[in-house]
């Protein structure tokens, strides 16, 4: 039997490896990283530590396998992670050196650590709130997706948000094919990098 229930600071080792274990295109990152952690630094962890009243988790009888984490107002978590949790990463990763198009997965996330993209503006001023979901295998297939977005929509409604956005690796086509199936929309955002492989979506309340 599978939960769903608000995240606990005890959760926090479970979510990043699954973090990890979904974090190449949907597929199990393991081999691209030496430090199993930094995908879940960027991605998943801030937002049980800073934002914990908007994550939810799935839980089955072997442990957490699957969460959804986000906030209502992505400008001001984004001033939240400059000031209390960008700084203690960069201390921890220096910040790459040389050549990007040379480096390995490992240096390409601890430099956005350091240098963190910004959610395109046009997209937050007409989505504010955004989500970040992943379940691991075991859990694919059953409706439990359906059943987290749906929990974290409730949430979101009660406290009268009225618009969500999220960003998916445009390779992961189990994801964009959710998405799309949830109510989300297809938005092409301008001035965005062309080599960026991320494939925004939103969605009115």
């Amino acid at each position: 039997m599978t939960t769903l229930r608000p995240v606990r600071a005890e959760d926090l080792e479970q979510i990043y490896a699954i973090s990890l274990l979904t974090g190449d295109a949907g597929g199990d990152a393991s081999q691209l990283h030496h430090d199993g952690k930094l995908i879940g630094h960027i991605y998943s962890a801030p937002y049980i530590e800073l934002s914990p009243e908007t994550a939810f988790v799935a839980e089955d009888f072997e442990g957490v396998a699957g969460y959804i984490v986000g906030v209502f107002d992505t400008v001001f978590f984004e001033e939240r992670l400059e000031r209390d949790w960008w700084p203690a990463l960069r201390e921890t990763y220096a910040d790459p050196q040389g050549d990007p198009a040379s480096w390995d997965a490992d240096q390409k996330h601890i430099a956005a650590i350091h240098r963190p993209s910004r959610v395109p503006a046009t997209l937050v001023e007409a989505f504010p709130a955004h989500i970040h979901m992943n379940l691991l295998p075991r859990l694919q297939g059953q409706g439990m997706g359906t059943k987290l977005f749906d929990r974290w929509l409730t949430n979101a409604r009660q406290a009268a948000v009225e618009a969500v956005h999220l960003g998916a690796n445009a390779n992961n086509h189990g994801a964009l094919r959710f998405w799309g199936s949830r109510g989300f929309s297809r938005i092409e955002p301008p001035l965005v990098d062309p080599s960026d492989p991320t494939a925004w979506f939103g969605q009115r309340l």
